[in-house]
This record gives C-alpha cells, sequence and structure tokens, in this order.
C-alpha cells in the first residue's frame, strides 16, 4: 500500500493578498461585463512613457540584439543613474553602487535578502506600503509595525524608534505611499544618524521622487553610504509596464545583491534598459504630468471636502490622497466594494495599508486624468449622502 502523504502548500507563501492588486481585478472583472469604470485604486500615471523612451524602446528593436545584459544592469544605464545623483541632489554615486532592477519589487527583495537573516526585526510605518510587510514575512523576518499618525507626520521618528525595541532594519518612504507624506533634509538626517548609531540597516523607497508639490525631496544617500536607496521608473518617468527599477546598495552589500540577482533574474529586461537611456532628459514632459498630479489632487480635496469628508494625510508628494471615512464606515473594504458596484469609481480600502487603523480609512489614486478625477468627484458627491 502506498503511504498517506498529503501534499502541503509552504507556508511562506501564506502572505496577505496585496489588496489593490484584488481591487483592480474586480473592477476589470465589471469592465469586461460591459460596465464602466473609473480606476482611482492603482497608482499607476494615466499617461505612457515619454517619448524618447518610445523612441529609444523603437531604436532598440531595429537595431540591438535583445538577449541578457549583466546582471547589475547595463553600464550606458547606470552610468546614467549615477549622473541623475549629481545633477538632482549634487551627490556624487559611483558606479558600483548602481544595480539596476526588474521594477522595485524586486530591488526590495534583493534588499530584504542582502540584509536580513530570518527573524530579524525591521521596522516599517503603519498605515505604509503593504508589500513591505508581505515579503518579510515570506521571508521569515519579523515586521515591526510602528504607528504613525498625524503627530508624527505619517512618519516614523527617532522617538518612535525607541520604542519599538531591539530593530534590526528600517523602512522609510518619502514621498510616502498611500500618506503622500513626506520627511525634510532635517528630519531624514537624524533618522539615518539614529539607524547608524543604532547598528539598523536603513532601506529608503524614493520610488516617488520627482512627484512633489511644495518642495523637492531629499535622498537619503546624502546622509551616509550605509543606506539601501530604492527606486522606479514607474512613477515619476511613467514606464510602469517596463518594470524597471534600481538600487544604490552599500558596498558591504553589494556582492551579495549581484549574486542573487544573477540566480533569481539573470538580468533585467534588456528592451527596457536600452529604452530608458533618454529617460533622465525627458524632465520637462514628466514635469507636466506632475502639474496634472497637483491638478487633480487640489480638484479631490475640494470635492470631497464638500461631500462630508475633511480629514486627509497631508499629500505633499506621490499622487495619492488617504482620506478618513470613520464617519461613514469602520468598514473600508465593504465602503469600497460597495462604492465600486453602485458607482463605477473604483478606490482601495486602508485595511491594505494599515491593518491597525485601516478600517476607517480609504485611498485615492489621482493620477489619472483630470476628466476621469472629475466624473468620479461628481459620482461621489451623489452616493455619499446616501451611505450610511
Amino acid at each position: 500500500m502506498c503511504p498517506d502523504v498529503t501534499l502541503r502548500a509552504s507556508r511562506r507563501g501564506l502572505v496577505p493578498p496585496f489588496i489593490a492588486m484584488d481591487v483592480l481585478r474586480a473592477a476589470n472583472e465589471r469592465e469586461a461585463a460591459g460596465a464602466d469604470v473609473i480606476h482611482l485604486e492603482v497608482g499607476q500615471p494615466g499617461t505612457s512613457a515619454p517619448q524618447g523612451v518610445l523612441e529609444a524602446a523603437c531604436g532598440a528593436l531595429a537595431s540591438e540584439r535583445i538577449g541578457y545584459t549583466d546582471a547589475l544592469g547595463i553600464a550606458p544605464l547606470r552610468q546614467a543613474i549615477a549622473g541623475h545623483y549629481q545633477t538632482q541632489y549634487g551627490v556624487a554615486v559611483d558606479l558600483a553602487e548602481v544595480v539596476v532592477t526588474t521594477g522595485s519589487s524586486a530591488a526590495f527583495q534583493l534588499a530584504f535578502l542582502a540584509a536580513f537573516e530570518a527573524g530579524h526585526r525591521v521596522g516599517l510605518a503603519v498605515p505604509g506600503y503593504p508589500a513591505y510587510r508581505n515579503i518579510l514575512t515570506a521571508l521569515d523576518i519579523e515586521p515591526v509595525l510602528i504607528e504613525v499618525g498625524v503627530n508624527a507626520h505619517y512618519q516614523p521618528t527617532p522617538e518612535l524608534l525607541a520604542d519599538a525595541g531591539r530593530l534590526d532594519g528600517l523602512i522609510i518612504a518619502s514621498p510616502a505611499n498611500p500618506t503622500g507624506t513626506m520627511i525634510g533634509a532635517g528630519d531624514l538626517s537624524r533618522l539615518a544618524g539614529y539607524c547608524d548609531g543604532h547598528g539598523i540597516r536603513l532601506i529608503s523607497d524614493e520610488i516617488y521622487h520627482g512627484i512633489t508639490y511644495e518642495s523637492a525631496a531629499a535622498t537619503a544617500r546624502a546622509f551616509g553610504q550605509e543606506a539601501v536607496i530604492v527606486n522606479s521608473l514607474s512613477k515619476y518617468y511613467s514606464m510602469t509596464g517596463w518594470r524597471l527599477g534600481w538600487m544604490l546598495v552599500p558596498p558591504d552589500l553589494a556582492r551579495s545583491v549581484e549574486c542573487l540577482a544573477q540566480n533569481f533574474y539573470i538580468s533585467p529586461p534588456a528592451l527596457s534598459q536600452l529604452a530608458a537611456l533618454p529617460v533622465f532628459g525627458c524632465r520637462p514632459e514628466l514635469d507636466g504630468h506632475v502639474a496634472r498630479y497637483r491638478s487633480n489632487r487640489d480638484l479631490l480635496i475640494r470635492t470631497l471636502s464638500a461631500a462630508g469628508l475633511t480629514r486627509f494625510a497631508p499629500a505633499e508628494g506621490a499622487f495619492y490622497l488617504y482620506v478618513d471615512v470613520s464617519n461613514l464606515t469602520r468598514d473600508s473594504e465593504s465602503f469600497c466594494r460597495r462604492l465600486l458596484a453602485e458607482t463605477g469609481v473604483a478606490v482601495t480600502p486602508g485595511l491594505d495599508f494599515d491593518p491597525i487603523h485601516g478600517g476607517d480609512w480609504v485611498r485615492f489614486s489621482f493620477a489619472g486624468s483630470t476628466e476621469d478625477v472629475t466624473e468620479a468627484g461628481r459620482r461621489l458627491m451623489e452616493w455619499l449622502p446616501g451611505v450610511s
């Protein structure tokens, strides 16, 4: 007789879903059934890649062999990234620090694996990007949730870190998803100094740099070489589906990151790398998108305020408005399902970003067209008075 053997799934895969993507799937299913949808649920620019990128892609397809590249990325793109730090921040970056990745998602996996052991404790703000804690959990690294709110400007502080117990790492994001809040240069310097003095590996998510409304964002790389910097071409650079990001890695992690990248991904997408070569020269076109985001943000704030939703996290950057709906519901998931079903407006429940208080909040993305934001606002004005 055969032994009674039961196959089991790995517990590492039993992480919570990325709810924004579940909402996107439901919205797409609604569209496929013939109903209309206004997409305010995902953080994706409503524009294509810059014209210079599209032209470079066409040229590469016509003249280049699209094959494997170095695991760290092609040298001309890495040089362009290093030059970007000198031009944009006045920070000198060595080519050896630059790693091109398959989106920022791959960069986080590489950073977590290279910097942390199973059982290490890594702090992160809540509300915050859910994939941080879910990737950490899958890797048997303990996410330490640091509750931040209006008093801390929705960002970690050295004082909050001191209350969190022993930490091996800290993830920060400025501008942040979902709140849009930023860490000023002085506060970022204090955080970097605290981490350096307490043996905490700092990982700085800077993927929304360039999308700021009152002041430019500071890079943690300006305050030392020990932090891991993660950025992406998906947000400001409007190249979401091209799946290209980058890291700046400190010398002690460089070889580990390279070996992990070789084995996990072989190389980032070659066509995307060749297409991206002119992207840092496309700022006038890209800054036009940011001007639209600002208009959309202001329009959405006016509309929601007129409808009775008046408490928001300060949207200083990125393209999200994080809105308190606790006067209407304490169940943001049901609220978002009903909103989609009854109005066709797709937004993301706060529980995606905050498992503690997220039932009181929802996130609106205003990265799409002004026409879509205007129409979504009109539908919300009609619908919200009937919510109870």
